[in-house]
């Protein structure tokens, strides 16, 4: 482990990274943000910045400390934090968003790195890839996820032949475009525990995960469509989640997880959950 990495999901939580929510709106970025956008519901300027300041608060309620990206008004979608660098055991690795309005991103994450005097790992030259296609399902085990609208096989097995080259285990995973991002689809909650929507995941997937000994708690794909598994661990037995994400919510309670639930439904609505606004830059050895 470096002094700033990750080498899970579930390590207690130190240090994140989040973007800035003044700049955000909704784009047809997705099925999710699409459907937002055909519905007519008017967005609210003032939403993304009070319900951003909500999940500010649990993270430093939680003992983390929160670190920013520097705004950029070009960038409406940088408040999602986890696509535009990946931290691994072994540094943060830079990624290339596909879209248009997020390419740019890669700009204020280096300038990041640089200023905090992070050592940058690597930076992936092979095509698009985004963070929240990236999970550390647990030390020396990652999970990548590649629907091509996004991730491309090609960053993909760049990727993955750096952590190979470490000894890692990596499971590239074809998903459906219309889910975005394996967070969509699969979440780790804690150690051998993790939140799967199983109708939409591979067969495949849900096999290798309880072949390595994780429990499942099951999310329906309705929910899972409205970002209803997109939770992150901030270690210790505790959750940030959404506070429309009851199912999951509930069920995470039940196994005596301590679960805090901000209002992030103006992210949401624009294709976004906890998972997908912070970036793990320090945990503990999971």
């Amino acid at each position: 482990m470096t002094a700033w990495g990750a080498d899970s999901e579930y390590g207690l939580l130190h240090d994140v990274l989040l973007g800035p929510p003044e700049h955000f709106r909704w784009l047809p970025t997705s099925a999710i943000s699409k459907a937002t956008l055909a519905s007519g519901e008017p967005f609210d300027p003032a939403a993304p910045i009070a319900q951003h300041a909500e999940l500010v608060s649990a993270y430093e309620t939680a003992g983390v400390t929160v670190h920013r990206l520097a705004g950029d008004p070009s960038l409406p979608y940088q408040v999602f934090a986890r696509d535009s660098s990946v931290m691994t055991a072994f540094g943060p690795v830079v990624l290339q968003p596909a879209q248009r309005w997020r390419r740019g991103e890669y700009a204020p994450v280096i300038r990041f790195y640089q200023g905090a005097d992070i050592p940058i790992w690597q930076m992936v030259t092979a095509g698009s890839i985004e963070g929240g296609d990236v999970t550390i399902v647990e030390p020396g085990c990652m999970l990548i996820g590649n629907g091509e609208e996004r991730t491309q096989i090609q960053a993909a097995e760049q990727l993955a032949g750096w952590l190979r080259e470490q000894g890692w285990e990596v499971r590239i995973e074809p998903i459906p475009g219309q889910f975005v991002h394996i967070d969509v689809l699969v979440s780790i909650l804690a150690p051998k525990l993790a939140a799967v929507c199983t109708e939409a995941a591979s067969g495949g997937l849900v096999a290798w995960l309880r072949g390595k000994g994780f429990e499942i708690l099951d999310v329906s794909l309705a929910d899972a469509l409205h970002l209803g598994v997109n939770a992150i661990s901030l270690g210790s037995d505790r959750v940030i989640s959404t506070r429309h994400s009851e199912s999951l919510n509930a069920q995470m309670r039940a196994h005596g997880l301590e679960v805090l639930d901000p209002d992030l439904s103006t992210f949401t609505r624009g294709g976004g959950g906890a998972h997908c606004l912070a970036q793990a830059l320090r945990r503990d050895p999971g």
